[in-house]
């Protein structure tokens, strides 16, 4: 693998390695824009009445058997200190992991390029380093999906993703959504180091973000609506790990149904995970098919 130097940063950053005791997002629904909030409960209040014709009159969506097809592009982001912490074979394996998650939704990832940099700021990617990575380094349209994979990503997160937005009419140039995409933590790649996260189901989970999904416990109570998805059950607070046992966790013992910790959309470790509902994929659909598709 040849790593391509690019604007190598003067400081040299912390080389200690951060422990990560449990999986945190950056993802912020608080900066999603009102129209997509607004969507989100549009296609809720549908989904509640049960109308298909009110659905299709309302929603710019792929059928449910027609596969999607979403080309991809890896950014690989490393310090000085561990540009060889990221084997080669790596990026091949997490686009497995990706294509072996969605596969049973119809849903498929076709990687167009991989990119590799040296850059001491930009593996980090804190306040205004983020963005001048995304316009160096993004490639395609709105619809492919850019994922940075970073030694350093700041916050201590594991990852963070934009939700999906309107970007306007016709082909808007690439300045307009030079934001978009998903920044991961790069030791969660299969083969990495991150203990408990090192199967690539992160880049799955934020991947997921993008395509319009928000957190199971989304809002963190048990009232409200949550991620807008009936079919999740309410849950107050996010999985560590991966409860076993019986009853199993419920933050909302009132509430019908237990905490969704195999679900992606959760915060359990990676070996956890089994999927997503029937309604989380619908919405993936319905997002993938007014925002996305064709942009």
């Amino acid at each position: 693998m040849i790593f391509q130097p690019l604007l190598l940063a003067s400081l040299a950053l912390a080389a200690a390695a951060t422990e990560y005791k449990h999986f945190d997002c950056g993802t912020d629904v608080d900066a999603a824009t009102k129209e997509f909030m607004s969507t989100l409960n549009d296609l809720h209040t549908d989904e509640k009445a049960g109308s298909p014709a009110a659905r299709a009159a309302h929603l710019a969506r792929d059928d449910a058997n027609t596969p999607i097809k979403v080309d991809a592009v890896f950014h690989i982001i490393a310090t000085s200190d561990k540009k060889d912490d990221i084997t080669s074979d790596m990026p091949q394996k997490q686009l497995d992991a990706l294509n072996t998650a969605y596969a049973p939704y119809k849903i498929a990832f076709n990687l167009l390029n991989i990119t590799w940099t040296v850059n001491d700021a930009w593996a980090v990617g804190a306040g205004a380093d983020d963005l001048a990575m995304k316009k160096g380094l993004r490639q395609g349209k709105y619809s492919t999906l850019n994922l940075y994979f970073q030694t350093d990503l700041a916050g201590s997160v594991l990852g963070k993703c934009t939700l999906p937005s309107s970007i306007g009419p016709g082909t808007p140039a690439p300045s307009v959504y030079a934001n978009d995409g998903c920044s991961v933590q790069a030791g969660t790649m299969p083969g990495g180091d991150v203990d408990g996260y090192d199967q690539g189901m992160t880049a799955v989970h934020e991947t997921g973000h993008w395509l319009g999904l928000l957190h199971v416990f989304e809002g963190n109570s048990c009232a409200g609506t949550g991620d807008f998805i009936d079919d999740t059950p309410v849950q107050s607070t996010s999985t560590d790990g991966c409860p076993t046992g019986s009853p199993g966790k419920d933050s909302c013992p009132t509430q019908p149904g237990m905490d969704s910790v195999h679900n992606i959309m959760d915060y359990s470790t990676d070996a956890c995970y089994t999927g997503f509902t029937v309604g989380q994929v619908a919405r993936m659909r319905s997002m993938w098919g007014m925002y996305r598709s064709g942009k």
